[in-house]
């Protein structure tokens, strides 16, 4: 005989913690989502058009489009060398591995971003070599690119180590001993099977690091059309009172916040239909 069930409860508690939950997501997700495109468009299409418009914010879109891309290439390669090395090999240390995958959920972005600027800036560790060469890191897109791959470091990782574990090492055992190379058997046994993982880690990664705030505006030094994300060029419109401006410009993040969430929902689908 089984026990009770938790959807054995009477109607009314049933809906009203559906109405709670309901409730919560309307007015902490929907309501300001939907603020954010109202203060965008409050003084009609022209001025939205002219905000994006500006030079200020045409090079953040540009730094942001160019950061992001260049720290999800990064991480999507470090995390797929983590995940295969992770769940195909057996090596000392391995639970380690895994705990540094992890730090950057533990560790404050803005505290990630101080321990670049102690590496790289002008005063730090390796800043001095870096002038004397030439390179400059802090307070330029490279030090923006480095704090950004930081903190998205562990998405991709994160979303293949437990499929790959799941899945084991039988298939790829297999393609070896019919003969099949290292790469031959990346490319065809293994990569078909975390494709949607991988592009899951992919979209998460791609957002965040689209998002970033706190660690690049340590390492980037708020210089205008140069060092600018788009989080940044929100927050220094919004200090000067320029509100619509301001929304407009965080009106693209939002739209990304949208097409991310429809993205994630697919990909969510496709890799329980993979899972099944």
């Amino acid at each position: 005989m089984s026990g009770p069930s938790i959807r054995s409860e009477p109607a009314a508690v049933k809906w009203a913690i559906i109405a709670a939950a309901t409730a919560i997501v309307a007015l902490l997700v929907i309501l300001p989502l939907i603020n954010v495109f109202a203060q965008a468009f409050s003084k009609g299409w022209d001025a939205y058009t002219a905000a994006l418009a500006d030079p200020d914010a045409l090079a953040a879109i540009e730094l942001t489009l160019l950061v992001t891309a260049l720290s999800v290439a990064a991480n999507t390669t470090m995390g797929l060398v983590m995940a295969w090395a992770i769940t195909k090999f057996s090596f000392p240390g391995k639970s380690f591995l895994i705990t540094l995958i992890d730090l950057p959920f533990s560790v404050s972005p803005v505290v990630a971003g101080l321990v670049f600027v102690l590496l790289f800036g002008a005063q730090g560790y390796f800043g001095p070599w870096l002038i004397d060469h030439g390179w400059k890191i802090i307070f330029a897109w490279p030090g923006i690119t480095l704090a950004t791959i930081f903190v998205t470091f562990p998405f991709v990782a994160r979303e293949l180590i437990p499929l790959m574990q799941e899945q084991g090492t039988t298939e790829e055992e297999a393609a070896v001993t019919l003969g099949a190379g290292g790469w031959t058997v990346f490319r065809k046994v293994t990569l078909p099977n975390i494709k949607w993982a991988l592009l899951y880690g992919v979209l998460l990664c791609n957002a965040r690091a689209m998002g970033e705030f706190g660690a690049v505006s340590v390492v980037s030094g708020h210089v205008r059309g140069e060092t600018n994300t788009i989080p940044l060029q929100v927050e220094i419109l919004y200090n000067e009172y320029q509100f619509q401006a301001s929304f407009a410009v965080a009106s693209l993040l939002a739209f990304l916040a949208i097409v991310t969430l429809l993205a994630k929902t697919v990909l969510e689908a496709r890799l329980g239909g993979h899972k099944r």
